[in-house]
């Protein structure tokens, strides 16, 4: 299968895991989700590495622990937003992950010195915040802000968790080890969560479903989407990935009766917008740096 259909059934299945977590949601505490999702993906890539007669033994170990960490507590968020929110808000908002990138680095120019910023990733990131404002505009008159910072937010840390996803491919480390350690850290980090909480609870059939249909979507997007970046080019794999908040704005609408609204359609328009832009601008800066290297 080519990278791009790859990237389109992976958006597709992310989108749909999010339907299933929403009506998890009303039968499980965030915890909880979390829990089983990282229980069925870590069962899963145990088997797969099998499979592939490939190890889990890792000689980086710190780098997965705070790969989990990150990526763990933005799962969480994510999930807790999916909860509270109409299912293309919190898609979009953890998607905002790009253009949080794009503000990491005018902070590392404006940390290092750099006298000059380029003027494109400044506004790129406006263009994002400019999406936010419009999308969130909505929430806010539900009461539901607080929902949306913790989605915002979600997709900040979501940033940080690719860096460090990129960093662990770069020590040779496969996608199958990287999503079985990230997986392992969220079963434990999950069931914390869900003891403190208030505990696991017992399950109904349709319950079971939900949280195995969680793990399997999840795992299995997860792994199609590693491929197709370790197969295809970047720019398309991240412009082909905001499709995932078109599937979201269409289960929302025919699945949960959520709202249409101009503001929330131009504020989407604005993100996607922003992500593909920033990609294409952090593409251009390593593929300078690489040719920087090779002439050097």
């Amino acid at each position: 299968m080519s990278a791009p259909a790859l990237m389109v059934l992976a958006t597709f299945l992310f989108a749909t895991m999010g339907v299933c977590v929403k009506l998890a949601s009303a039968l499980y505490g965030t915890g909880e989700i979390v829990f089983y999702r990282g229980l069925i993906g870590a069962s899963m890539l145990f088997f797969v590495s099998r499979a592939r007669g490939g190890s889990l033994r890792t000689r980086v170990p710190a780098m997965h622990f705070w790969r989990a960490i990150t990526g763990v507590t933005a799962l969480s968020m994510w999930f807790y937003a999916i909860g509270n929110l109409p299912l293309a808000t919190a898609m979009t908002l953890n998607y905002m992950s790009s253009v949080w990138m794009a503000l990491f680095l005018i902070g590392g120019a404006v940390a290092l010195g750099t006298t000059r910023v380029d003027g494109k990733v400044v506004a790129t990131v406006l263009l994002g915040f400019a999406g936010v404002a419009l999308v969130l505009r909505p929430t806010m008159d539900q009461d539901q802000l607080w929902h949306g910072v913790v989605g915002l937010i979600s997709g900040m840390i979501s940033a940080t968790a690719y860096l460090q996803v990129t960093a662990l491919g770069r020590a040779g480390e496969p996608e199958y080890r990287t999503v079985f350690y990230f997986s392992l850290g969220g079963m434990v980090a999950g069931g914390v969560l869900a003891l403190v909480t208030g505990g696991l609870h017992t399950h109904t059939l349709k319950g079971a479903a939900l949280l195995v249909a969680v793990g399997l979507l999840a795992t299995t997007a997860q792994l199609l989407m590693t491929r197709a970046y370790a197969t295809g080019r970047t720019l398309v794999n991240a412009s082909l990935q905001y499709l995932g908040i078109a599937f979201a704005f269409g289960y929302g609408v025919l699945l949960f009766d959520d709202p249409v609204t101009w503001m929330a359609l131009a504020g989407m328009v604005l993100i996607v917008g922003a992500g593909v832009a920033a990609t294409l601008l952090r593409t251009k800066v390593t593929q300078t740096s690489d040719t920087t290297m090779t002439e050097s």
